[in-house]
């Protein structure tokens, strides 16, 4: 059946993280890990950011993936929104490079179109394909569906007929 790759989803958010660990044996995917990292709106935002970090060290210490893929920053029209994303995909990013693990970003427009074959998909069109190509009992929680979604869209960018097209960007 071949080697398998072991890719780590991550939708970035402070109060939310979704994280998703899928395997790829061939054409053949496998969900391994999956959930949420999160932190109470009361918390600290310094301990909010070191809780993501550590979760996130905790993922990659347990599943061992070799490579991850997170999405990649999109139009904010708050820029204190901005900014906290922006701190929370740096923590990742620093967990993932203390690890040495390469990340690679895809835009949400991509990542719909990996999956759904339409840039403009909704959500739960995303959601409804996760479960189905990883044969899931029930759809994930929405950020646990995006982060799976980010694994899957690097898996078909990588291997897939688009891996020669559009390679993956890195970070």
């Amino acid at each position: 059946m071949g080697e398998s790759l072991k890719v780590l989803g991550v939708d970035t958010s402070l109060r939310s993280t979704g994280i998703g660990v899928i395997e790829a044996r061939g054409r053949v995917l496998r969900a391994l890990d999956y959930g949420t990292i999160k932190n109470p709106p009361k918390r600290l935002h310094s301990d909010c950011l070191n809780h993501l970090y550590q979760g996130i060290l905790e993922v990659i210490e347990k599943d061992l993936p070799s490579v991850v893929a997170i999405e990649g920053i999109f139009f904010c029209k708050n820029v204190r929104t901005a900014m906290i994303l922006g701190q929370a995909r740096g923590v990742v990013l620093a967990a993932c490079a203390s690890r040495n693990l390469p990340v690679y970003e895809f835009s949400p427009r991509r990542v719909k179109q990996a999956l759904v074959g339409n840039g403009a998909a909704q959500k739960e069109q995303v959601a409804h394909m996760v479960k189905t190509l990883l044969g899931l009992p029930d759809i994930p929680q929405s950020d646990a569906a995006d982060a799976l979604a980010m694994a899957i869209c690097y898996i078909h960018s990588s291997t897939g007929p688009l891996a020669a097209a559009i390679p993956p960007t890195a970070i």
